[in-house]
């Protein structure tokens, strides 16, 4: 769950149209002058504090084993719980501080380090070194990665209500069948900052709340654990959910152009490739209408599913080709013709959207044909209902009958509890970590974050909205072998399914690295796992790709 992309789009196009230092503004350590490689980098070995003090971050693991059953067959695992200290780079590139003189006088500086939980596991009673390996994270950013822990890949799973509010514990943790650990070990991976992990270091934030920072980071912890795993001939993968798909494009090129180390596949769950694309804030980037077509699709799925349609055919999917098509002719058209569209016109493609949205004509003509996804949310069921944002399926009471837009999303109210409280219990109790630790499901980092990214081949960052299309352009080119899957549900309004596949088929690379592509789609939210037949098939479309891409050339 990624319950911070949306501010993240605001704040990442008020950069286009202000400028990176206004919009950021004087509260951002990243308006500073000195750039992370300004800022010392070692790690103090040397200072006479106690390892266990809380100002110096410490490696530490947990070991257990456990069964799940698949396919009625059971499947045996080794888990591995911790925390692992990534730095900026290799703290012993350089020479350690002289000891102080005196011990009443104040320590040097700490460089920025960050202890990042995890959770892997392993099939078998040991670890096989040239098993595939994938790494799993949320997004946010500022999420942790406890939606795919439970909700997805992990051998237990929360099951919560499909479309509806579930109610309060107890909650039911059930044996996964549908877990990935039939097809690859696992390792799920908490963002800096969130989980059970802490950020420690003079100007922390600034060296790990960022596109590139936290790219950086993953990239590190990524290496450091295959080499204490031994897992560098491993077949390695990337699942990415939300912003965790645009931290994968960052982080695939990364691996390859610094690390020398390429992917078998990335995996891509409710993408966002390019910020330019979302509906969540296009009224603050005016000129850009192309979030408006994008997401015109989504809007139909949800009032076809909240039989708001006059005339509903009873399939879903034709219908969301024809409104493909309209949105990227008639609609775009009409939208690129700004002042210059006429009257009648505006008023026939007005009949037009509330044909496939279910939307009064005359409030989608008073929105100038411009309806964002907050107010598609506040108004499709009445003044009373609000629809979710993550799952339109889901719907719950209106905060503010009078607002404009949706002040939350039913979805994530419906589910958060469920989800954090199974896993608070099922770490502690089953993995036998976390003891005298807080877990941080979610952490606000929009304050800190750097919205700026560098592409390959820019020689600086670039102001405006963030987009990693080149990075994964790039990665695809340097490694043609690299296979990519997108997966996506028709009712996911934070992230619609028909701008991700627009992304990739606008990504700059040859034709030929085309049929590296692959998309699947699915009768569900943001979190196509919350709906069980979406997450049987998203389990087979994931193990059925790993399998035919880890032997490195995908047939």
């Amino acid at each position: 769950m990624d319950l911070n992309i949306r501010g993240l789009v605001w704040a990442s196009v008020g950069s286009l149209a202000f400028g990176a230092a206004v919009a950021l503004g004087a509260s951002h350590p990243q308006g500073a002058e000195r750039s992370p490689s300004d800022v010392p980098d070692t790690k103090i070995a040397l200072v006479p504090e106690p390892t266990e003090s809380p100002r110096y971050l410490k490696d530490e693991h947990q070991k257990s084993s456990g069964t799940v059953v698949v396919g009625g067959r059971p499947i045996g695992y080794q888990a591995e719980a911790g925390i692992l200290v990534v730095h900026v780079k290799d703290p012993l590139d350089d020479d350690p501080p002289p000891p102080r003189e005196e011990k009443g006088g104040p320590p040097p500086p700490q460089p920025p380090e960050v202890g990042m939980s995890y959770v892997a596991y392993f099939r078998g009673d040991k670890e096989d070194g040239h098993r595939a390996i994938t790494f799993v994270y949320n997004g946010g950013p500022g999420s942790s990665t406890v939606w795919l822990y439970m909700g997805a890949f992990g051998p237990k799973r929360v099951v919560t209500a499909d479309d509806t509010h579930s109610p309060a514990a107890p909650y039911r943790v059930i044996d996964n069948e549908y877990t990935l650990l039939d097809a690859t070990d696992l390792v799920f991976i908490d963002a800096p900052g969130t989980g059970f992990g802490h950020l420690r270091g003079a100007d922390k934030e600034k060296a790990f709340y960022g596109v590139d920072q936290d790219a950086h980071a993953f990239a590190n912890f990524i290496v450091e654990f295959l080499s204490r795993h031994n897992r560098w001939n491993s077949p390695k993968y990337h699942f990415g959910e939300s912003y965790g798909t645009t931290r994968s494009a960052a982080l695939a090129n990364i691996l390859e152009s610094e690390k020398s180390l390429d992917l078998n596949g990335i995996i891509l769950l409710s993408q966002i490739l390019n910020f330019d694309n979302s509906v969540d804030g296009p009224q603050f980037n005016p000129g850009v209408d192309l979030p408006y077509a994008l997401a015109l699709p989504t809007y139909t799925a949800t009032a076809w599913y909240h039989h708001k349609l006059q005339n509903a055919p009873g399939a879903l999917e034709p219908l969301l080709h024809e409104v493909e098509n309209f949105a990227m002719t008639e609609y775009l058209q009409a939208l690129a013709a700004g002042s210059t569209l006429s009257a009648e016109r505006k008023s026939q493609i007005a009949a037009k959207l509330h044909e496939y949205t279910g939307l009064p004509a005359e409030y989608v003509e008073r929105a100038n044909l411009r309806v964002n996804g907050g107010e598609f949310e506040k108004t499709l069921l009445g003044a009373e209902i609000t629809t979710g944002r993550l799952d339109t399926r889901f719907a719950g009471p209106t905060i503010d009958p009078m607002s404009k837009e949706a002040d939350y999303d039913p979805q994530s109210a419906a589910i958060s509890s469920a989800y954090v409280s199974a896993f608070n219990d099922y770490v502690r109790t089953a993995l036998k970590f976390g003891d005298k630790k807080t877990y941080k499901a979610e952490n606000d980092v929009g304050k800190f974050w750097d919205f700026l990214h560098q592409p390959p081949g820019a020689l600086t960052k670039i102001p405006g909205p963030i987009n990693v299309m080149p990075d994964l352009a790039v990665a695809m080119k340097q490694n043609p072998n690299l296979k990519v899957q997108l997966n996506g549900g028709y009712y996911d309004l934070a992230t619609p399914y028909f701008a991700a596949e627009y992304e990739l088929r606008q990504l700059p690379i040859q034709s030929s690295l085309q049929s590296n592509i692959e998309m699947h789609f699915y009768t569900s939210g943001h979190m196509v796992y919350a709906h069980e037949p979406d997450l049987k098939a998203l389990h087979a479309n994931v193990a059925a790709f790993i399998e035919r891409t880890k032997n490195g050339n995908g047939k």
